[in-house]
């Protein structure tokens, strides 16, 4: 026998859940108390990164119901709410949502509900694209350097090498830099990987030299 569970969603601790837990009861939806995951939490994040949604998934079997008031309450947008629903599909989960007259999204009506969605989705994939490659056009066109910025000039690596090379420790050099221990490190393991490649190759060419004697 299927499972039947909700997802109920707030944004603010101000905000109560009873509405749709009595709106999904009013709709024919038996759902046992155990079975209603509740959450404050603002609709601007990423369903993946809702904790009471996750711990959802890890409860839904194959021949679940899962029950909704709004396909908002699946996603931040129509790419979230269409990857959501996709992944609830694999599980073989079925999903309801009362705002679209409690329809099941795998039925026919579901399927062309979805379809409008994923348009939507696809539509909004492609807006962020042409905007960020226009992003990326401007910077170009203005001269602005792409990419993260590096936190030290080649100067001050330089001076940090040399520092390094008489013995200087990394906390001071880090504190005297304003960089974490982390770049310095790296640094070091970059001074120390050059240290070691020009011993490998002089011992080459010694080996080579005693060879041609």
């Amino acid at each position: 026998m299927s499972r039947a569970f909700a997802y109920v969603r707030v944004s603010t601790n101000g905000q109560t859940t009873e509405n749709q837990i009595q709106e999904i009861e009013a709709a024919g939806f038996r759902v046992e108390p155990h079975r209603v995951i509740s959450e404050t939490i603002s609709g601007s994040v990423a369903i993946s990164a809702r904790p009471g949604f996750t711990r959802l998934l890890d409860r839904l079997e194959r021949g679940d119901i899962l029950i909704v008031t709004k396909m908002d309450r699946l996603g931040r947008n129509a790419i979230d709410v269409s990857s959501t629903v996709h992944k609830l599909e694999e599980l073989g989960v079925r999903v309801h949502c009362l705002a679209l007259g409690g329809v099941d999204l795998a039925s026919p009506a579901g399927k062309m509900t979805m379809n409008v969605i994923n348009a939507v989705a696809q539509f909004e994939r492609d807006l962020l694209i042409e905007r960020t490659n226009a992003g990326l056009r401007r910077a170009k066109s203005e001269g602005r350097k792409l990419g993260r910025p590096t936190a030290l000039s080649s100067s001050q690596r330089t001076e940090i090498k040399s520092a390094l090379d008489d013995g200087q420790k990394v906390a001071p050099l880090a504190k005297r830099f304003d960089v974490s221990r982390q770049t310095i490190m790296r640094i070091r393991d970059e001074v120390h990987e050059v240290k070691v490649r020009a011993l490998q190759q002089a011992l080459i060419v010694g080996e080579q030299s005693a060879n041609s004697r």
